[in-house]
């Protein structure tokens, strides 16, 4: 009797094959500039050291609409940026807001961007009309990037690991010269790679969790996480590298700030990342299935009119400056002031192999430490920096420690004041909302208490 033929697993038969796009455009500007991120600057850029770029990965799985993920070399991008950006991507290509990812850099060599940290600086209208030049070309240069990655589609495998590096110090407890009492950072190197259905890898998609901050002259470059991507394309040409940043906004790479360190700490990175891309990578099956919200984070009892006198006169003027925009708020015994901040929360699923997270402004490692404790180690990305960039995200520790990270850097991020105690319980209830919604399996949460 003749034995019958094994039916083919189901998993097998459900198998989604990808499709893959890769785009890179130069967004270096063509004439001085006030460059961003570090507030003692006191006139428009000197030149370029290394040009900066906008870069898209977009991936559809199957007969699903594609997704785009954006990185460029900036220090963020604002609130009416990335509005700005979605519209246009929607209008012209059919990407909605879940499917467009935006993340920054973060680095401080790269020019002033719309309405990002403008209370650094008070500059002349001269420096702003360059400024908002250079906006408005940036805007056409991520929206064509999106659609070079979209018309570059075609048949892909991709695949996941992830290394570690030491560049990180958690910037709290330790600073160089100083005490150091050291603390926690995020050392993961998460590594993607797109490659052809023959193997030739296309694209490394990588990230890290540190500011970009080991340059601080006045040469427009993409500091550490520049040199890594530019390493990466010489190692492997023909291949695009898209840098991610991570969840570092207490950790900065250190030393830093002398010269070399940029391409030293860029040449480390990509040796992590090489170190991945020798190793067996683990392959990443489809669909592809997105879920987008905005946490809704309050902030903690605002400060009085009198308590933000009492900040002035500040040696640092960019306090004056933050003082006299949140009194602006609070006119003929009105209080206008924010009372929270909506806070967007990206999570792509790639089937049972990868979840993505990717955080808005500038969170601490906390958030990704314990969101891949909770959620596999071994198959979650916590990215941050992405989409609407306002100021830290300080997590429960944080918050109670206080200091710059946790309550007082938020007047000159545009902010009235430290978020509730509860942001961090807030933002992760999201993000598990987010991922059952993406698994299918959505279902509702309650919202913590503010004390919590």
């Amino acid at each position: 009797m003749a034995s019958k033929k094994p039916k083919k697993s189901s998993s097998s038969s459900s198998k989604v094959s990808w499709r893959a796009g890769l785009s890179k455009v130069d967004i270096t500007s063509t004439e001085p500039i006030w460059l961003a991120g570090w507030g003692f600057r006191t006139e428009r850029s000197k030149g370029v050291s290394q040009k900066i770029w906008v870069k898209a990965l977009a991936i559809q799985s199957g007969s699903e609409p594609p997704c785009v993920w954006v990185t460029a070399d900036i220090l963020g991008f604002s609130r009416k940026m990335t509005a700005t950006i979605a519209e246009r991507v929607e209008k012209k290509y059919g990407i909605d807001r879940s499917r467009l990812l935006l993340n920054a850099s973060h680095t401080h060599s790269a020019p002033v961007t719309g309405d990002v940290l403008r209370l650094y600086f008070d500059l002349p209208n001269a420096e702003e009309v360059v400024i908002q030049r250079y906006t408005k070309w940036l805007f056409d240069r991520v929206v064509d990037a999106v659609g070079q990655a979209l018309a570059d589609l075609s048949p892909a495998k991709l695949a996941y690991g992830s290394g570690l590096a030491g560049i990180a110090v958690n910037r709290r407890r330790a600073r160089e010269g100083g005490r150091v009492l050291p603390t926690l950072v995020d050392p993961d190197v998460p590594v993607m790679t797109v490659r052809s259905p023959k193997g030739d890898l296309r694209g490394v998609v990588f990230g890290y969790a540190c500011h970009t901050t080991c340059i601080s002259d006045d040469m427009i470059n993409g500091d550490y996480a520049g040199y890594a991507q530019a390493n990466l394309e010489e190692k492997h040409p023909g291949t695009i590298a898209m840098f991610v940043q991570g969840c570092g906004g207490d950790a900065n790479p250190l030393p830093r700030q002398r010269p070399g360190l940029g391409q030293a700490y860029g040449f480390i990175l990509a040796q992590a990342v090489e170190v991945v891309l020798e190793s067996p990578m683990k392959p990443v099956a489809g669909p592809l299935r997105v879920a987008f919200a905005e946490a809704v984070v309050p902030f903690e009892q605002l400060p009085t009119r009198q308590e933000l006198v009492s900040l002035t006169p500040s040696p640092h003027a960019h306090i004056n400056r933050a003082v006299k925009y949140q009194l602006s708020f609070m006119n003929n015994g009105t209080d206008h002031r924010p009372t929270h901040l909506n806070y967007p929360i990206h999570v792509w699923q790639f089937g049972s192999d990868l979840k993505l997270i990717s955080l808005s402004s500038e969170p601490v490692a906390d958030y990704a430490l314990r969101l891949k404790r909770e959620h596999g180690p071994d198959d979650t990305w916590v990215a941050g920096f992405t989409d609407d960039y306002w100021c830290y995200i300080p997590s429960r520790r944080v918050w109670t420690e206080g200091g710059y990270e946790g309550h007082t850097g938020m007047l000159e991020c545009d902010l009235p004041g430290p978020f509730a105690p509860c942001v961090e319980e807030v933002i992760c209830h999201k993000v598990e909302e987010l991922l059952q919604q993406s698994a299918g399996r959505a279902r509702a949460y309650p919202r913590p208490s503010l004390h919590e």
